[in-house]
């Protein structure tokens, strides 16, 4: 028999309250009133003194309630940061303010603070809302009478899922109000597996936020017994509301850190208590900048002896990049944190009696000691006492071993915290230069804690690795640079780029939702040359023609720029600076910016912010870029998780250096139509595989078994045919399923789930065609037959039930969420269709092409019509009715502009759709014209100008069952925005 829930909760509460300085089990509280009562009771016991020992009278407490009442779960948050440590609240008696401690951060497990745990709390149903049902809440833990973190619970039949969608819905219904809008943090289990999230909206409340736990050594603690004891323990608990949640301040929602985010942070506490320094090896891509901001804040909060926190970075565009990250994080922090604007301001930063967290850059610090101080005087002598704690992003790339032994001989009390993702090992040491250390442990101290990329991945906190080498197989040098410096060897490069990697940059997707890539060459003169050349195939003028598929999708592809430091190659300087002059000037006619030569630092910050799709802006096509070329720069510390693919053609790099450029691929964008970062190498095969499986295997930290970290096409295409068998055995053929049973169905969507992801997979190689499905025994058809027979299924069982407590699953449930990912859902371009028709009358081909050509060019311009009448019936009849009239009498339409004339027609087709509108309800024709041609988003811009202009009058007059008045404008208004909607905006 399985373990029933009640006692699931009964076994949480006795661990919770076991030991000293534990929870209070308070089974009396079972209400809102309850609640309010006991927070009122701790509130005036914790503020005798303010309150002169007078209790507060219910006039005041409605005071304190109404601040309390908070509308969403980051505004609570925000007061929950408090003033200096100390939340507060704000009583008016007679003409004197109260001023009312809430909470004190500094009081963690002890002082004033009240730790209880309530179960079977009874939340009411809205009256007003006739739909809203009564709810009980399994558990929930208060710290001074507020809820702070709430546990829904399973038994092991269920899925801890179900209690995640149990929360979303009651937030949904608003039963998370009164004083239960303080809540920060969720804790949902079956028993068996335990997950944490922060609190937010139910429409914000998206399953990647959910994390487990693991202990220091990234070993996972799922069971909710273990769970309790490590994290909702005191001081734990509170530590997690008070110390580890960052309120982002942009995206305007709070975030738990996870596991290895505090292990690392409290790792640094210890380390800093004992006077020592070290490093941090969490691997790139798993969240460094935070967990930087919290260790580098939290020190100042908990080692009094510091004077300063510097948080040093290297490079300009990362410092914009860091700093707008830590000033979103800091906005509502306790902690001043301060970026410094030059060498001088700097030096008055430090000067400050002020304990701030500064983020400079390594460049300003250097100036400072070297140029601005002078050696004996009060200020040089005030500023090398200083007690300062160095926290250093990308260590290795920031900090040179030479430039960080002058610093911290300036700063003779300096502790130093280095974070790496590729650390430097004896296998990959600083080359050797004097004494100066080589490794990361000889600069930074010991090895504090360790996130590696096998850890991220199973974690899912970042992806996994797909990885083609497709440089030519038959040289004897690999290393010959001849074979590779040439138009030959570049153009199988962009073939790849261009018309094999339609699945690598998730044209799958459609237009809008397409990935980027980078290309990375050996040097600048050879990113030049790829830039010529990209021209040059783009504008029709080499052997290479880009698909026609692609442009089915994307008429203007590719988009693309390049980047590169002008003063790299002091030789090539005149040079490099005319090239990029070209590719500015390129930039801005495709971007409508105004970048010269003397902005490129302007140019590379708008260039990082297109390329991470961060600001709503950029996710227009239009504003998309789709390949970006470079040497070196974006191959570390760039975050752009619609990234998917590199294009590596230059010899092997450095361990260190191949998964730093690696890991701007991995980040979890969408796992639907990105599971994998991609890599594809053009040169030295047999020595990249090597260079890259050393790579990783350092990096793993010698491990790299049972995990997918690195799939080839040796390791997929099996799998792949396995998985087609299996398929084959479920259903031999799609028409098999519909008279399946149910329980055979289920089986078969396991097994299309499984065939299904590995078929993207095989499909995202630039080897794999088409043509090689006769090989494995299907055809596209019949896997998308297959795939219409699973949609159906997946309609027909509805949400997932869950599984049968009498019968428990012998194999794995299906994944309920899962969404096809080999399936194609594009749609044919709009662009597309216009150049098609274009085409017909002006075609590109030199001379005249046959009557049967042309036919066959209608006959497809035809076809993607249809194609496109499933989405806008209304553009798809305008332009049927062209392709028509062409095919009757093509002379008309030469030398025209298509698009000119097909927007004409659309325009046509709004003028007389508002015409007839007008005439139906007398309203004036401009006035809704207007109205046609500017609505947005179910708004109507103009409304009160058409309501001023309507003739009532008239209408009243010529309408035998006219409306009265007031009914008229509701009605008018009503059929207004319907017609809008319905007969305007698919044309607009």
């Amino acid at each position: 028999m399985p373990e029933l829930e009640s006692l699931i909760e009964q076994k949480l509460i006795e661990q919770l309250i076991y030991g000293d300085s534990q929870w209070t089990y308070r089974p009396d509280l079972k209400t809102e009133a309850d609640l309010w009562n006991n927070f009122k009771y701790i509130l005036e016991q914790n503020n005798k003194d303010r309150l002169d020992g007078e209790p507060l009278s219910d006039s005041e407490f409605e005071q304190v309630k109404n601040q309390l009442q908070f509308s969403t779960f980051y505004k609570a948050g925000e007061w929950l940061v408090g003033e200096n440590g100390k939340v507060m609240v704000h009583v008016q008696r007679d003409t004197k303010k109260l001023h009312l401690v809430v909470m004190n951060h500094e009081h963690i497990a002890g002082g004033s603070s009240v730790y209880e745990v309530i179960n079977q709390y009874s939340a009411l149903k809205d009256d007003e809302d006739a739909a809203s049902r009564d709810r009980r809440f399994d558990v929930t833990l208060m710290i001074n009478g507020l809820p702070m973190i709430h546990i829904e619970l399973k038994n092991r039949q269920h899925s801890y899922m179900e209690a995640f969608n149990q929360i979303k819905k009651y937030i949904g219904e608003g039963q998370f109000r009164g004083i239960f809008s303080a809540v920060q943090m969720f804790v949902i289990s079956n028993g068996v597996d335990t997950k944490y999230f922060s609190a937010a909206s139910d429409t914000e409340l998206k399953k990647e936020f959910i994390s487990g736990w693991v202990d220091r050594n990234n070993q996972p603690v799922s069971d909710y017994i273990d769970f309790a004891k490590n994290v909702l323990k005191i001081p734990q608990a509170h530590e997690m509301i008070a110390r580890y949640t960052v309120l982002d301040n942009e995206a305007k929602r709070l975030i738990l850190l996870r596991p290895y985010q505090i292990h690392a942070i409290e790792a640094i506490r210890e380390a800093s208590r004992t006077g020592k320094s070290g490093f941090v090896w969490h691997t790139t891509g798993s969240g460094k900048t935070l967990t930087s901001y919290k260790a580098t804040r939290n020190l100042l909060m908990d080692i009094p002896a510091l004077d300063k926190a510097i948080f040093l970075i290297d490079r300009k565009d990362l410092d914009e990049q860091t700093n707008t990250s830590f000033s979103s994080y800091s906005q509502n922090d306790s902690i001043d944190v301060d970026n410094t604007d030059n060498v001088t301001d700097l030096k008055n930063k430090l000067k400050s009696s002020d304990r701030q967290m500064i983020v400079t850059t390594i460049q300003k610090m250097q100036i400072l000691i070297s140029k601005r101080l002078k050696e004996g005087t009060p200020e040089y002598n005030r500023l090398r006492g200083l007690k300062i704690a160095f926290v250093v992003d990308e260590c290795h790339r920031a900090v040179s071993p030479a430039t960080k032994r002058i610093i911290e001989r300036f700063f003779g009390k300096s502790l130093w915290f280095g974070f790496t993702g590729t650390p430097r090992f004896p296998e990959n040491p600083y080359p050797l230069m004097g004494d100066l250390p080589r490794t990361t442990e000889e600069l930074y101290g010991a090895c504090l804690h360790k996130y590696t990329i096998q850890n991220a991945i199973h974690d899912n906190a970042v992806l996994g690795f797909q990885v083609e080498h497709d440089g030519p197989k038959d040289v004897t040098d690999e290393t010959d640079s001849s074979r590779y410096e040439n138009e030959t060897h570049m153009l199988k490069v962009l073939e790849v780029i261009l018309n094999k990697s339609y699945h690598k940059l998730g044209f799958q997707n459609g237009k809008g939702k397409t990935f980027e890539g980078l290309l990375t060459t050996s040097s600048i003169s050879l990113a030049q040359k790829y830039y010529e050349l990209l021209t040059r195939v783009k504008n029709g003028e080499t052997p290479l023609k880009i698909d026609e598929r692609i442009k089915q999708v994307l008429p203007d592809f590719p988009k693309f720029a390049i980047t590169y430091s002008v003063t790299e190659n002091e030789d090539g300087s005149q040079v490099n600076q005319e090239k990029m002059k070209q590719s500015l000037d390129d930039y801005n006619a495709m971007f409508d910016t105004k970048f010269d030569i003397s902005q490129i630092t302007s140019y590379n910050s708008n260039l990082n912010k297109r390329l991470s799709r961060k600001d709503p802006k950029y996710k227009s096509r239009n504003e998309q870029l789709d390949l970006v070329i470079v040497v070196d720069r974006l191959l570390t510390g760039f975050d752009a998780p619609c990234m998917s693919t590199i294009f590596i053609d230059r010899q092997p790099m450095g361990p260190h250096d191949l998964i730093q450029a690696f890991s701007r691929t991995n980040r979890i964008f969408d796992k639907k139509s990105k599971p994998y970062g991609q890599i594809v190498t053009f040169q030295a095969p047999v020595l990249f595989k090597k260079c890259v499986d050393d790579a990783v295997k350092l990096y793993s930290a010698g491990s790299t078994e049972d995990t997918p970290l690195i799939a080839e096409w040796d390791d997929v295409e099996p799998a792949f045919k396995k998985a087609l068998a299996a398929l084959r055995i479920a259903a031999q053929t799609p028409d098999d399923i519909p008279s399946m049973s149910d329980e055979e169905k289920l089986h078969f969507m396991k097994m299309f789930q499984s065939f299904d992801r590995l078929f993207a997979q095989l499909k995202s190689f630039s080897r794999y065609d088409e043509s090689m499905l006769d090989d494995y025994g299907i055809t596209e058809q019949e896997y998308i037959d297959y795939a219409g027979h699973y949609l159906n299924i997946k309609s027909e069982i509805g949400p997932d039930p869950g599984p049968d407590p009498d019968n428990p699953p012998v194999e794995p449930e299906i994944d309920s969420d899962y969404e096809l990912m080999a399936y194609s859902n594009t749609r044919i371009d709009y662009e597309y269709i216009i150049n098609l028709i274009q085409n017909i009358v002006n075609p590109e081909e030199d001379g005249d092409i046959t009557p049967e050509e042309k036919q066959k060019k209608i006959d497809e311009a035809k076809q993607y019509v249809e194609d496109l009448r499933k989405d806008n019936p209304k553009v798809a009849d305008i332009m049927s009715h062209l392709i028509n009239e062409i095919e009757h009498d093509e002379s008309r339409f030469k030398g025209k502009s298509i698009i000119n004339i097909v927007e004409n027609m659309k325009h046509e087709c709004i003028e007389q759709v508002v015409s007839n509108f007008c005439l139906l309800w007398h309203a004036d024709k401009d006035d809704v014209m207007y109205a046609a041609t500017h609505y947005r988003n179910g708004i109507i811009p103009n409304e009160s100008a058409i309501k001023a202009s309507i003739n009532y009058p008239e209408y009243k007059n010529t309408v035998e069952h006219a409306l009265p008045k007031f009914k008229y404008y509701a009605k008018f208004f009503a059929e207004l925005r319907s017609t809008l909607d319905d007969e305007i905006k698919p044309l607009v």
